[in-house]
């Protein structure tokens, strides 16, 4: 299907396997789009560790509507863009080695779609950015304003 789903619990009670046939998805754990993110691209999962998940519960998912081919975002090291502020326009496995701290505190993505990884290496929880103005880590989803690769 090529729709979103803010509540999969009528259709799944748990997810064992996903194969994505084309674009790119986040699925929660939580319904409303809510919890754990985990992103997808095509390809067959037939577990969930094989998307990072931490267990079986997908509770919601939805399409990611504005991949593109190119990226560019604006990160700024305290909220509502304040303070010290860097540009990316490519992936980064290891954050720190670019910006002086793991802390983003907001940032404006204005082309393209980027996950902010709570690891280096894209490792531990997903944060999925779309085009658009985030004044604080709670508005992606954040915990925390930690980001370990993006």
């Amino acid at each position: 299907s090529s729709n979103d789903f803010s509540d999969l619990h009528t259709y799944v009670s748990r997810c064992n396997s996903i194969k994505v046939l084309g674009g790119f998805w986040v699925v929660y754990e939580k319904p409303n789009y809510m919890g754990h993110q985990y992103v997808l691209s095509p390809g067959e999962y037939p577990d969930y560790q094989y998307w990072l998940g931490i267990n079986d519960a997908v509770r919601s998912c939805r399409v990611i509507r504005h991949v593109g081919n190119m990226w560019r975002m604006k990160i700024w090291e305290k909220p509502n863009f304040e303070g010290e502020s860097v540009e990316l326009s490519d992936n980064m496995p290891t954050f720190h080695e670019r910006w002086q701290t793991r802390d983003v505190q907001s940032c404006k993505v204005f082309e393209g779609a980027w996950i902010f990884y709570e690891h280096p290496n894209y490792r531990g929880r997903q944060y999925l950015l779309e085009k658009g103005e985030y004044r604080r880590y709670s508005e992606w989803g954040g915990r925390q304003p930690n980001v370990g690769s993006v």
